[in-house]
């Protein structure tokens, strides 16, 4: 039996790897994949069915359908068609794109709402290249620690297998397979962030540094992911009072503000940015009898008698 293609034992070898780690988070003996029709996520179809014959695990395609660009309906039902090719059951999922942020920002919120399942993992098509583009945006927003750590490989419900994979050996294992991807005309407008980083910065920085620029982003998104999950395993574990700012003051800055953003989390605050939990963190550390923080959801943080508090905003 001759050898597969690199390209195609690269993406196996991932797929396999992250499973076999994935452990627990694979329930009843199955999982889903999400597939767009592009490179990334037939590959990443056709390895995990490869992996799912030899383990018995059962696969499922889902195809999310935007609604966004003339015949996206014939797209998907290709998509779908691919996956059940390739072994796997398949289904279409039609979502409506709307809300703040932009037509990228509700997309994802969209596509996300959609694939969430209520049991196991949902794998998805991530790849190195689109690691380091996280990393760069997360660089240039100054969004902080947390995003610069890019996406994880395991996130429940989300699988990322494909995180050390780049998007030429994709492309390579499905031309290898004979698959026939979609190039999605979204990922050439440079009306969008990511594209222009993908076209522009990307290339200029791999030319500048004479190459290996989306590898090392990679790297440096996983050495400081794990900083940050050592850093939050002891905010978790923190036993004082995230109230009381005597208890909060001798901390070292960054597992202040990991403790800070634990504490306004489970107090019913539905989102925060970097800036946010600074602002609130100032109470503590550079207390200069300033005024409350306004947080999302109609909340205010403020420092009295010693003590933080959240407060809904007055009308």
């Amino acid at each position: 039996m001759s050898r597969p293609d690199p390209a195609v034992s690269a993406v196996r070898s991932a797929v396999r790897h992250f499973l076999a780690g994935a452990g627990k988070h694979v329930t009843g003996g199955e999982v889903a994949v999400a597939v767009s029709g592009g490179a990334d996520s037939l590959a990443l179809a056709a390895a995990t069915a490869h992996v799912a014959r030899r383990s018995g695990l059962r696969v499922h395609g889902l195809v999310v359908d935007h609604g966004l660009q003339d015949g996206s309906p014939l797209v998907a039902e290709r998509a779908a068609e691919q996956c059940r090719e390739l072994g796997l059951t398949a289904r279409v999922l039609t979502v409506r794109v709307a809300g703040p942020g932009g037509p990228e920002a509700a997309a994802r919120r969209a596509r996300y709402a959609a694939l969430r399942p209520s049991t196991g993992l949902v794998l998805l098509g991530h790849t190195r290249d689109d690691q380091a583009e996280t990393v760069l945006l997360g660089l240039g927003r100054g969004s902080g620690p947390r995003s610069i750590a890019g996406m994880r490989p395991l996130d429940p419900p989300w699988g990322r297998p494909l995180l050390g994979v780049s998007r030429e050996t994709t492309a390579a294992a499905c031309a290898a397979l004979g698959l026939e991807p979609w190039h999605d005309p979204h990922n050439a407008d440079p009306a969008f962030t990511r594209v222009r980083l993908r076209a522009e910065v990307l290339p200029l920085l791999e030319d500048v540094l004479q190459g290996g620029v989306s590898a090392a982003l990679a790297r440096t998104a996983a050495q400081l992911r794990e900083d940050c999950e050592a850093l939050d395993g002891l905010a978790e574990a923190f036993a004082g009072d995230p109230c009381d700012v005597a208890d909060l003051a001798p901390l070292p800055v960054a597992l202040r503000r990991r403790v800070i953003r634990r504490w306004l989390l489970a107090s019913g605050v539905p989102e925060l940015s970097d800036s946010q939990v600074r602002a609130v963190d100032a109470l503590v550390g550079d207390w200069r009898g300033q005024g409350g923080v306004w947080l999302p959801g109609g909340l205010v943080a403020r420092r009295a008698h010693g003590r933080l508090s959240i407060d809904p905003t007055q009308s």
